[in-house]
């Protein structure tokens, strides 16, 4: 057998092996894999008050991480509020969100000239039949309690992560087989540490602006729970392309239940789309550049593969993840073509 190709087939192989490990596993990896990256976060953070003119280079290394994880806390905290302060107000909200559905779809209806106008008892006869409210109010309530407990648990591994970082320049040094050995697996976590936390810091930075320039756009246009969609367009954010389609579609699906009128529904849609347009071709490119040098193509698909695995949660950790991959892939002989597969200019 050629051993290019028995390469290829172990290969093949032991990514599955570890394919469905990951899979079998997305409970327990998911949120260590979420805390790590939160870490890159507050690193990243520390870094950027650090190269604050005058203040950041006085300021003790203590007070600036202290700083950058009380930001990160304040951040999570707001997120988990504003999501569970929503949640009962929605599904009060329901009764009326329904009858503006029905009339919007009564609309339309009417504009196909269909022969007879829709009511909702037909909808749901025919499209809702096999729907039921209870167990979606159900299965919503759970994944809201899950996400707690979620961001719970990603907080104290966190915590412990930060605590024990002192201690992994030893602990490479005892494991290495060398003094180059260890050199060599510092010099990938550094670059790892550059590109990664960097790409993290900003994007979190440049959510949090994305989403309050949408907070403010769909606070004038009058949008209910304007607080929540703009943490929900914040987090969408980390999402690869689709995220920026989903930051305009969702609101626009909230807005049409509330208003059931298009005029006001694509005005909201198309001022998010310019702002998404702003930050996304301007402002992101400006700030960031290439700094994790990914093939888009690459990108889309890591975004499957992530999604395919561990659900929603692989969106938003497809791209930081992809990233490592790649730096750990261009370090090794049998690797380096799948780096350079991976990357935008073929020099991962």
């Amino acid at each position: 057998m050629d051993h290019r190709f028995q390469t290829f087939v172990y290969g093949t192989a032991i990514a599955l092996m570890i394919g469905w490990v990951f899979y079998i596993g997305r409970d327990v990896f998911v949120p260590i894999m979420f805390s790590v990256f939160v870490v890159y976060v507050i690193l990243g953070i520390a870094r950027l008050i650090q190269s604050i003119p005058v203040v950041g280079r006085k300021l003790p290394q203590w007070v600036i991480s202290l700083l950058s994880v009380f930001i990160i806390a304040f951040g999570l905290c707001m997120v988990v509020y504003t999501i569970i302060a929503n949640k009962d107000s929605v599904i009060a909200q329901a009764p009326r969100y329904q009858e503006s559905l029905l009339a919007a779809v009564q609309k339309v209806a009417v504009w196909l000239r269909f022969e007879s106008e829709p009511t909702w008892t037909t909808l749901r006869r025919d499209l809702f039949a096999q729907v039921s409210l209870q167990r979606i109010v159900g299965s919503a309530l759970s994944s809201v309690s899950s996400l707690v407990a979620t961001f719970v648990v990603v907080g104290l591994y966190a915590c412990f992560l930060l605590v024990e970082r002192g201690h992994l320049e030893a602990k490479i040094n005892a494991i290495a087989q060398s003094p180059q050995h260890a050199q060599r697996i510092k010099q990938v976590i550094a670059d790892i540490n550059a590109r990664v936390g960097a790409y993290l810091a900003l994007k979190t930075l440049l959510g949090v602006l994305l989403g309050a320039l949408s907070w403010v756009i769909m606070r004038i246009m009058g949008l209910e729970f304007a607080p929540f969609w703009a943490v929900v367009i914040a987090l969408l954010n980390y999402v690869p392309y689709i995220g920026s389609v989903l930051s305009v579609l969702l609101p626009g699906a909230m807005a049409m239940a509330q208003f059931g009128d298009a005029n006001h529904v694509l005005s909201i849609m198309l001022w998010l789309t310019v702002v998404q347009f702003a930050i996304g071709n301007f402002l992101d490119p400006y700030i960031m550049g290439n700094s994790l040098n990914l093939s888009p193509f690459a990108i889309l698909v890591s975004l499957a593969v992530w999604v395919a695995l561990w659900g929603v949660p692989g969106a938003f950790l497809a791209v930081p993840i992809t990233a490592m991959l790649t730096i750990i892939f261009s370090e090794f002989p049998g690797t380096r073509p799948v780096a350079v597969l991976l990357s935008q200019n073929g020099k991962p």
